[in-house]
């Protein structure tokens, strides 16, 4: 195995018996709930249930970025034993950890000049910067050096595609996503909009559908019409305490693709504090097929098809038709102010 460690942050939606290994290295990430600092130590072991009935009964929190100096403490006993970092962030579009963990690097590497740090932006949340950083360690595992990872990781995180459903828009209200008519509206007419991290990181609202079974039979849906990545079969389904929906998510998903490997964990509360209980995403690595021409040559095809594994999609069921309508901040951005607060 390359002499490298690898390190993310708790908002990434990791299995327990994944992370047991030891391969994997976390920092904490914190939030805050009913003005109470709460460190989110380890995605593969918490109380879900606790934090999301919080949330039921009128909890209000936020969350907080990860210091230079947090970094700096995490990463240096690593460079003191001689190994190198790679280290795969929350996205950059969703929160200023990663430009924070560069300042560290920075400042390091000018007192540790003959080790390397490979900070890495997802653009990913929840169980996508999940699956990235458990193929990152899997690539490890195969030989990949410290630079080979962190480009394969820079070219498949650029087709990661989340797709996320919320069960109560007042979240969205909370955080400023929506309005408060529009959130009233989308109550009574059961209206989900359908939230997305698009390629940039950020997030947006591409648009909305009625009904939670709706938005449930959509994202299903997108993952079939994508086909099976039999190299990496990863599903991932994140909730908020949502486990009964999860599992009929899982049935369907497995009725029409039964060599799918699906996984289903909580979603951090990273996230979900500024989602709310009930929300639901559906997280796959899709293949995308290209066509590649060539000149004819007899006795042989005219082209071939090339199957390549481009990145991670993210399907979280959500509402089909409000999203001309909703009100966006920012482009949908979700952003981290340098008071570590993040608006969602």
């Amino acid at each position: 195995m390359s002499d490298y460690v690898i390190i993310t942050d708790t908002s990434a939606d990791i299995p327990a018996d994944i992370l047991d290994k030891g391969q994997i290295h976390l920092i904490p990430m914190v939030y805050q709930l009913n003005g109470e600092e709460c460190p989110h130590r380890n995605p593969g072991n918490w109380d879900s249930r606790a934090f999301y009935d919080k949330l039921r009964a009128g909890g209000t929190g936020s969350t907080s970025q990860i210091s230079p100096a947090t970094y700096t403490d995490c990463f240096e006993p690593f460079l003191k034993e001689g190994k190198d970092i790679l280290y795969i962030s929350l996205s950059g579009g969703l929160t200023s950890t990663w430009q924070s963990s560069r300042i560290a690097a920075a400042d390091l590497m000018e007192e540790y000049p003959e080790r390397k740090i490979s900070c890495v932006d997802s653009l990913a949340a929840t169980g996508g910067q999940g699956i990235l950083v458990i193929l990152a360690a899997e690539n490890q595992n195969k030989g990949m050096s410290l630079e080979e990872n962190t480009s394969w990781l820079e070219e498949n995180r650029l087709h990661i595609c989340h797709w996320f459903t919320v069960d109560d828009l007042d979240f969205l209200k909370r955080g400023g996503r929506i309005s408060p008519t529009i959130a009233w509206i989308g109550g009574k007419l059961k209206i989900k909009p359908i939230l997305r991290i698009v390629e940039d990181g950020t997030l947006a609202i591409p648009e909305k559908v009625r009904g939670s079974k709706a938005a449930m039979n959509t994202i299903v849906s997108k993952y079939i019409s994508s086909g099976l990545n039999e190299e990496h079969p990863y599903v991932f389904i994140c909730h908020g305490d949502a486990a009964e929906q999860a599992e009929k998510e899982k049935a369907a998903i497995l009725e029409a693709v039964p060599q799918a490997q699906v996984i289903i964990m909580p979603m951090s509360p990273i996230i979900g504090i500024h989602t709310g209980p009930g929300v639901q995403a559906v997280i796959i690595l899709e293949i995308i097929v290209i066509k590649a021409f060539f000149k004819p040559v007899p006795g042989k095809q005219n082209s071939e098809i090339i199957e390549r594994s481009k990145g991670i999609s993210h399907f979280l069921p959500f509402g089909q038709q409000l999203i001309q309508n909703l009100s966006i901040s920012g482009r949908g951005v979700v952003k981290q102010d340098n008071s570590a607060r993040m608006n969602p």
